[in-house]
């Protein structure tokens, strides 16, 4: 049996690491000669990165623009897959806030995490219905994702960051009371929300483990999204703290990202090259153009033909472009 290390993208595991979980309480990374251990980060280490980084880890999940950012900076480290197919993030507020269109952002309290390209995501969000981007208050929220249910805790007429599969389907706030945009649809950009990598010297060491552990994955995902009912019992003995009609619900509502045209784990060209371009008008990067150097190819070369998705899952992802990530990023990006 072959160790492998996991760490996840967040505080706490949540569905859409559904995949891993389910191969793995099936059997199936232990048939292919497997143990997968999975963990979570210590913020005060850093993310999933940091730990590739350090060597303390196999394998990370992380948002494609912070590894675009550490590619640059000259960090081997690559992605082998997707998980997401789109962007995650919402900007969102209460009807009774009077915001009823991006523009309308102007003057007023936002409250995320402001990295980067938090900054840009907001600012553009704001020009892109003909706004001041240059017009709003920054409040900073750091990793907290503030609740409209509490006014947002009395500190911001609106926040960017939240998940639409998750930390919004947490709160107890009706969702008639407020206004919820989902930032990829808001800015035209597609982009994948999270991806799977490590090291580039170690995944090319041990190119047959991990393309094993892509196959297995896939399958994992596939069969995560067609029985939602185990998959959610499976996460409500890893994440017992939390109802499991919100598990439920989250899964039902990420599983449509995982897939492109059926499968899981593709790393598209025309996301992530938009995207580099993207953060490069922002500042972000220097030179997009070198954003294929941060894609390891060839382990992934059996498992995007391995795992079909369900039709019913398929609709949000094959779509063509067109349009716990914000809240967890640092300085970096």
């Amino acid at each position: 049996m072959r160790t492998i290390t996991l760490a996840l993208e967040y505080f706490h595991p949540w569905p859409n690491s559904a995949g891993f979980y389910f191969a793995r309480e099936r059997g199936w990374y232990a048939d292919a000669g497997i143990d997968l251990e999975i963990r979570t980060v210590d913020p005060g280490r850093g993310d999933a990165l940091a730990y590739l980084a350090r060597n303390e880890v196999d394998l990370g999940i992380f948002p494609s623009n912070r590894l675009l950012v550490r590619r640059e900076a000259g960090e081997d480290v690559v992605a082998i897959a997707a998980v997401n197919q789109r962007g995650l993030e919402t900007l969102r507020t209460t009807v009774t806030s009077g915001i009823r269109r991006l523009r309308d952002l102007e003057g007023q309290r936002i409250a995320y995490n402001p990295t980067p390209r938090g900054h840009a995501v907001v600012r553009s969000l704001i020009a892109s219905d003909g706004g001041d981007p240059d017009n709003y208050i920054v409040v900073d929220a750091g990793a907290r994702e503030l609740d409209p249910a509490t006014d947002f805790d009395g500190v911001a007429d609106a926040t960017f960051g939240s998940y639409w599969a998750w930390d919004n389907l947490l709160t107890s706030f009706p969702a008639a009371s407020e206004l919820v945009w989902k930032v990829d649809d808001a800015l035209g950009l597609r982009y994948h929300s999270y991806l799977l990598g490590g090291r580039a010297d170690r995944l090319g060491a041990d190119s047959g483990v991990f393309s094993a552990f892509l196959d297995v994955t896939a399958r994992g995902y596939q069969a995560a999204a067609s029985d939602q009912d185990a998959a959610a019992a499976i996460y409500e003995r890893v994440t017992p703290y939390f109802p499991p009609r919100v598990i439920r619900r989250s899964i039902e509502a990420i599983a449509p990202t995982w897939f492109f045209e059926g499968e899981w784990g593709v790393i598209r060209d025309e996301l992530v090259g938009p995207y580099s371009r993207w953060l490069a008008g922002h500042g972000i990067l220097r030179s997009p153009e070198n954003w294929p150097s941060a894609v390891l190819r060839s382990p992934t070369a059996t498992a995007t033909a391995t795992a079909t998705a369900p039709a019913s899952t398929r609709a949000d992802s094959g779509r063509a472009d067109s349009g716990r990530g914000a809240s967890a990023e640092r300085a970096l990006a």
